[in-house]
């Protein structure tokens, strides 16, 4: 990843999804991403993806992680399980598409 922060992750994350749409089969949903003082939505339908800055209107599935573990998690250093376990990671809304994250986001 050229920018290795939060918005530079955000920023290139609908070119790597949308790269692979059969990961994105069938989802149909919002997700809502709070990182650190940032917020970010991540919106999948039929199989393509959009991110947008900000708050969503009524996302599917809540993330929320502190800045630095967010980006150890998306780095593979920090195993998503036991950031949930360890509450470094809170999430609110649907779990089973909190599950699918890590399918698509590592």
């Amino acid at each position: 990843m050229a920018d290795a922060s939060v918005k530079g992750f955000f920023e290139a994350l609908p070119e790597k999804l949308n790269a692979k749409p059969a990961a994105l089969a069938g989802l149909d949903c919002v997700y809502q991403f709070r990182v650190g003082e940032s917020a970010y939505n991540v919106a999948l339908s039929d199989g393509k993806a959009t991110v947008a800055q900000g708050e969503a209107a009524s996302p599917s599935c809540t993330v929320t992680m502190a800045e630095n573990d967010f980006m150890d998690m998306v780095s593979g250093k920090l195993n998503g399980q036991m950031a949930f376990l360890t509450g470094k990671l809170k999430v609110a809304g649907d779990m089973g598409l909190a599950l699918k994250l890590g399918s698509f986001l590592a």
